[in-house]
């Protein structure tokens, strides 16, 4: 058999294994994003065909940006949640990978109860957070009823720390999905960057050790620069998670309390099952890819593509 008909037959028998992947990647990836391309341009109801009215639905996004319409407040309360859960989420994680890291007694268990909350489903976690939060019988309120009676007992009069509305209040409802979301992702961050410190050589911090340096000199000069390409990957992962943020608005909300949580994605749903404007959502939709695609390409130019220069 010639050299030629084998590379042939290898070929063939290549895209024989690819053709099924192929095929579900065009029928529900590729297929579905030019479709929502196509009615970007249009006015759709679901009910009436397509019309066709080409930049009708950006202008109309770009005129709600610039009146401060429900489009801005998605994507201001985006970047709020953003803002609020990427530095404290992280910084958690690392520490939490630190402990972990330094082999501490049942430390499978500590790994285990972290990353729980991950893989458990995030309407549930959602569920479970507004009975914290509720107004009533919640036992945040709880807590603070125990709280402002210890107060009063050590003060010897009475402090009085009033229950909160929590999800019910627009200056603490981001703030309360930004702290359940913060405890949400702990754990995948964690084993991250617990991945990221095992990959580090024993063999720096022996030689640093030796040359007299502290713990905190070790973490500066070894182990937060070759973190580096670690801290990238969550950096990135995270800007575009934080961009699609949508379930737990969506159970805990629904966008309110007077849009005060709405975000893009909330607000693409809203628009497209909600108000069935197929095509102003699809715009939105793009909108938000133009907006992650930029975000990615600047945190990654920052981060340097998360490369460690040796010296």
């Amino acid at each position: 058999m010639s050299t030629t008909s084998a590379a042939k037959r290898e070929a063939r028998t290549a895209w024989l294994f690819l053709t099924p992947g192929l095929a579900l990647f065009f029928l529900f990836v590729l297929i579905p994003v030019l479709a929502a391309l196509y009615l970007s341009f249009c006015r759709y109801d679901i009910i009436h065909s397509p019309v066709w009215i080409g930049l009708g639905n950006y202008a109309r996004i770009a005129r709600d940006l610039s009146g401060h319409g429900v489009f801005y407040l998605s994507l201001r309360n985006t970047a709020q949640y953003a803002v609020g859960t990427i530095p404290v989420g992280m910084a958690l994680a690392l520490g939490l990978a630190l402990l972990v890291n330094a082999g501490l007694r049942g430390v499978s268990l500590y790994r285990t109860s972290y990353y729980l909350p991950v893989v458990t489903s995030l309407v549930a976690v959602s569920m479970v957070w507004m009975w914290l939060y509720d107004p009533t019988y919640g036992l945040l309120n709880y807590g603070l009823e125990l709280l402002s009676r210890g107060l009063s007992f050590v003060a010897h009069r009475k402090v009085e720390i009033p229950p909160q509305t929590w999800l019910a209040d627009p200056g603490q409802a981001m703030p309360a999905i930004i702290a359940m979301s913060i405890w949400r992702g702990l754990g995948y961050n964690m084993v991250i960057y617990l991945a990221g410190l095992q990959g580090i050589p024993d063999h720096l911090y022996e030689a640093a050790t030796i040359d007299g340096a502290s713990r905190w000199q070790q973490f500066w000069a070894i182990t937060w620069p070759l973190l580096k390409p670690t801290t990238a990957f969550i950096l990135v992962i995270s800007v575009i998670g934080a961009s699609q943020v949508f379930a737990q608005v969506y159970v805990m909300t629904n966008g309110g309390p007077n849009n005060a949580t709405t975000t893009i994605v909330h607000q693409i749903f809203q628009n497209a099952f909600s108000f069935l404007k197929m095509g102003y959502a699809s715009a939105m939709a793009f909108v938000l890819f133009a907006l992650i695609f930029l975000l990615s390409l600047i945190t990654l130019r920052l981060t340097r593509g998360g490369q460690v220069e040796y010296v």
